[in-house]
């Protein structure tokens, strides 16, 4: 039995990896643009269905999907980079931030709790599915 070694990623395969990932968001993004022309009311996030796309695109790729997981890998290691111009906003807002802090803070907890216990609830009511 012979070890493989994967060998290491050229540039063009991670800038080939970060094109998939940003076409894959495109995609979802036109899409849901399009579902809008034919069904005003649609209200579904493009991204999502970005993601969607990915993960089949994932599946079908298999082991050749290494270049898309390196440039993945590469954008969550500066993930805390992207934070820092709703940063910059929050300082130059203070006045709002005061004036709204309160039921800002309130709303972001409020809604955080409610999210874990719907989060909980489902993972019960799955797993008593499951065990059936």
């Amino acid at each position: 039995m012979t070890d493989v070694v994967a060998k290491p990623l050229r540039p063009a395969d991670w800038v080939a990896g970060f094109a998939l990932l940003i076409l894959c968001q495109l995609a979802g993004e036109t899409l849901v643009q399009i579902l809008r022309l034919i069904v005003p009311a649609f209200a579904f996030p493009g991204p999502v269905i970005g993601m969607l796309l990915l993960v089949g695109l994932l599946a079908l790729m298999g082991d050749r999907a290494r270049p898309v997981i390196a440039s993945a890998d590469g954008l969550l290691g500066i993930l805390s980079l992207l934070f820092v111009p709703s940063a910059v906003g929050i300082m130059q807002h203070g006045e709002l931030i005061r004036a709204w802090g309160g039921p800002l803070l309130l709303a972001v907890v409020a809604s955080t709790a409610l999210t874990l216990v719907v989060t909980v609830g489902v993972f019960i009511l799955t797993e008593r599915w499951m065990s059936r």
